[in-house]
């Protein structure tokens, strides 16, 4: 059935035709549905207004849409733009189509915006108010650098730059950045420096120079975050440029094995000179010394010197593998210069000047050996070690086929032969000079004659008496006066301060003995407040016998007073003499002892006789006792100043071992008299252990004993640990050790037998063999059975 179809109305009126299409198909008695234009039952829903169209998407649904299309009702926000025409002409073309209308996805260009109504991005206030400081403090936040300030003001960051490129192709862990920002920034341009030591300098310029170019380019809101940035952005193409070019400085060559050239001798010149009552004429005419020849330049071929070029390889290397490993070899930068450790064969026949020395330089020319090498002391006054380097360079111009480790080999045997080489006394031509002619001296009107006696064997002293008023008073005079002034009596002063009791009078009339031998008793750390001398009148020490090292105290030491102690354990006679010291600030020792069959551990509190640094008085006898880790105060008796004292702990050294012969019965070793290879008797085994097979040397007494109880049945003293044994299949003395010998490798300990026969040396009992044995199941001896079995 054919329908006709009308024209759409004006959007204008759409609101009206529809009404009048509903009455008009009413009246014909048309449904909806048979139309084809409305579904049944949605004529109610003609008064209400489309949500859908006006947006951007518009109405799927079109013209077949059962809702009002209102064009007067105004856009949402979601309306981007106006329905194309388009749009409105398919809608026209097809108003009773079923097919739903799709529009395009595509968002439609808007016209551009004026600059007037853009809104510029936010700017902190901190950035507007401080900008470089802002700026530097992103910086500071995502790098954390080190940071300082120039002598100009400017800030300078150093940190590490790493490479934000997983896929960056150069082995670079990180850029060493150098950021120098100016105090004017941002006014002034920061600038950029590359730290990295394995980046040849010409790739870090193209960097530096990449940095620039960006900073040239930034905008007024481009910040020193955002520079880094780029410049992370672009490093791989920075380092992929052409190397810049580079200078390269080179050192000054080390000329110091060449010889001095003579040097053109100047004239002297004679100045005139006039002083006060005395007139002196300038020489009339001087004769210059003639001038030094030259010595000729000596030139070699080529071949000679790519000759001397392989040897002097050859040699350098030889010595550089010989004491290349030793810590007090060096070699110069140009391989010239090598400073080698010597040890002289016979340093106590060397000079004193020499007896120190530890290294040598030797120079090696770049022409050696067409050129002679030579050598100087190190440590050494050049007029000192003059002789041993002339001898050095005579024997070198003679052994011209030695090596250069020969030279050296021949110097470390023969340094006390080369330090007596006689010098050769230089002859220096000295220029003649014209004498003045004689003046006569005119001596100043009124001026006083000093009476005097000159020095005949010392022209440079002249005696000049004592003046009259010094003159001192006679016996008479001196009884006659009142008694009010000073008296001076040198015997107050000749000994020093004197004590009231014997053994403090004694002890301060004698001299001090400061040789250095025995061992010195110091305080490292000693602090001395308001006190000009420290002396130790009596002092007490722990001591330990050097034979079975039990400690002693020993109490009452005094000044050159030797006192002896016997040990509680062994009954060595222990010596000890205390030889004292002055301490001061600049001096910590406070003496030497002299040790006999004994050393020492710790000093014990002891006596102290401090004198005040204000009044120069000593404090009064017996002293102060004090002891380490201890803090005295006094104050002095005659002007009342604080005297502060704090003693450390001591220290012991040991300067000769000369000093301190051990007396009383010396430790003797057990001449056993055995022969390594051979056993032991019974293999070392005693009664009371039968399954040891060694013997032990104890060292409370150094003897040899089986066992513990051996040892305590013949001594009488009680043992300590052994620290040594002898093997009791070999004979051999070793170290300790806990189950085999170090040398044969045989067991010295007999394990206890296990589950088994072994041979007849394990177990026995049946019921403690193992099931594995078969020995736990077989009848012991013959029988019946075992004869019915033959």
């Amino acid at each position: 059935m054919a329908i006709a179809t009308s024209p759409t109305p004006s959007p204008t009126a759409s609101a009206s035709a529809l009404t009048s299409s509903d009455v008009s198909m009413a009246a014909g008695g048309i449904t909806a549905g048979e139309q084809g234009g409305l579904p049944a039952g949605l004529d109610r829903k003609r008064g209400k207004a489309c949500r859908f169209y006006g947006t951007a998407a518009g109405c799927r649904a079109g013209q077949s849409c059962p809702f009002v299309h209102d064009e007067s009702r105004p856009a949402t926000r979601k309306n981007r733009a106006p329905r194309s025409a388009a749009e409105e002409s398919g809608s026209d073309s097809n108003p009773q189509s079923n097919t739903p209308l799709t529009t395009s996805r595509v968002q439609a260009v808007t016209k551009p915006v004026p600059s007037s109504r853009v809104v510029p991005k936010p700017i902190p206030q901190a950035q507007a108010q401080d900008p470089r400081e802002f700026q530097l403090g992103q910086i500071r936040r995502r790098y954390k650098p080190r940071e300082r300030k120039s002598e100009d003001g400017a800030t300078i960051l150093e940190f590490d730059l790493k490479p934000s490129d997983p896929d960056f192709p150069f082995e670079m862990t990180a850029l060493a950045c150098l950021l120098v920002v100016p105090q004017g920034y941002p006014e002034e341009s920061p600038s950029l420096r590359v730290r990295n030591s394995d980046i040849p300098r010409g790739y870090t310029i193209n960097v530096e120079r990449g940095f620039d170019g960006l900073v040239e380019a930034r905008t007024k809101s481009m910040t020193l975050l955002a520079l880094m940035g780029a410049l992370d952005k672009n490093l791989e193409a920075f380092l992929s440029e052409k190397k810049a070019d580079t200078i390269k400085l080179v050192a000054n060559a080390d000329k110091r094995h060449l010889e001095n050239l003579p040097v053109r001798a100047v004239n002297p010149e004679v100045l005139s000179s006039t002083s006060k009552g005395k007139a002196t004429q300038a020489p009339k005419s001087v004769a210059a010394p003639r001038p030094t020849p030259r010595p000729a330049p000596v030139y070699y071929s080529k071949q000679q010197k790519e000759d001397a070029q392989a040897k002097r390889t050859s040699e350098t290397r030889q010595l550089k593998s010989r004491l290349g490993r030793l810590p007090l070899y060096k070699r110069s930068g140009d391989g010239i210069a090598y400073t080698l450790p010597i040890e002289p064969r016979k340093r106590g026949e060397l000079p004193v000047a020499l007896r120190s020395i530890k290294t040598i330089v030797l120079f090696v020319p770049i022409l050696y050996p067409l050129q002679n090498c030579r050598i100087t002391l190190e440590g050494v006054k050049p007029e000192d070690a003059k002789a041993t380097e002339a001898g050095f360079e005579e024997r070198a111009k003679k052994e011209k086929e030695s090596t250069l480790m020969g030279h050296v080999n021949y110097m470390a045997q023969n340094m006390h032969v080369l330090a007596k080489t006689p010098l050769k006394a230089e002859v220096v031509e000295q220029p003649v000079v014209q004498e003045p002619e004689p003046v006569e001296e005119v001596e100043a009107e009124g001026a006083p004659k000093v009476a005097g006696v000159a020095d005949e064997e010392r022209s440079h002293i002249f005696h000049i008496p004592r003046p009259p008023e010094w003159a001192v008073e006679s016996e008479g005079e001196s009884e006659e006066s009142d008694g009010s002034g000073y008296s001076y009596n040198s015997e107050d002063f000749e000994g020093g301060f004197t004590y009231e009791e014997g053994e403090g009078a004694q002890d301060a009339l004698q001299p001090l003995d400061t040789t250095e031998r025995g061992t010195a008793l110091s305080f490292p750390f000693i602090e001395l407040y308001g006190i000009e001398l420290l002396e130790t009148t009596v002092l007490n020490l722990t001591i330990k016998c050097e034979r079975c090292r039990d400690t002693t105290d020993i109490t009452g030491l005094r000044n050159g007073v030797k006192k002896t102690e016997s040990c509680r354990k062994c009954a060595t006679v222990l010596g000890v003499t205390f030889r004292r010291d002055l301490i001061h600030t600049n001096a910590i020792r406070a003496g030497f002892l002299d040790l006999e069959g004994c050393v020492p551990v710790d000093m014990l509190p002891s006596t102290f006789l401090p004198t005040c640094s204000t009044c120069s008085e000593p404090f009064p006898a017996p002293g102060i006792v004090a002891h380490a880790a201890n803090t005295i105060t006094i104050n002095c008796r005659h002007c009342h100043a604080s005297m502060t004292l704090k003693l450390t702990a001591p220290k012991f050294l040991r300067i000769t071992s000369a000093a301190m012969p051990a007396s009383g019965p010396r430790r003797k070793r057990d001449m056993l008299h055995l022969h390594p290879g051979e056993a032991l008797p019974l293999n070392g085994r005693c009664t009371h252990y039968a399954k040891s097979y060694r013997w032990f040397r104890f060292s409370c007494c150094n003897k040899v004993y089986a066992c513990d109880r051996c040892h305590d049945e013949k001594e009488e003293h009680p043992n300590e640990r052994a620290e040594r044994m002898v093997c009791g299949w070999c004979s051999r003395e070793q170290a300790f050790r806990k189950e085999d010998c170090r040398f044969c490798g045989r067991g010295l300990i007999r394990k206890r037998g296990g589950g088994f026969w072994e041979g007849g040396k394990g177990t026995r009992d049946k019921a403690a063999m193992s099931r594995k044995d078969p020995r736990k199941y077989k009848r012991r001896g013959g029988g019946a059975l075992a004869k019915k079995k033959d």
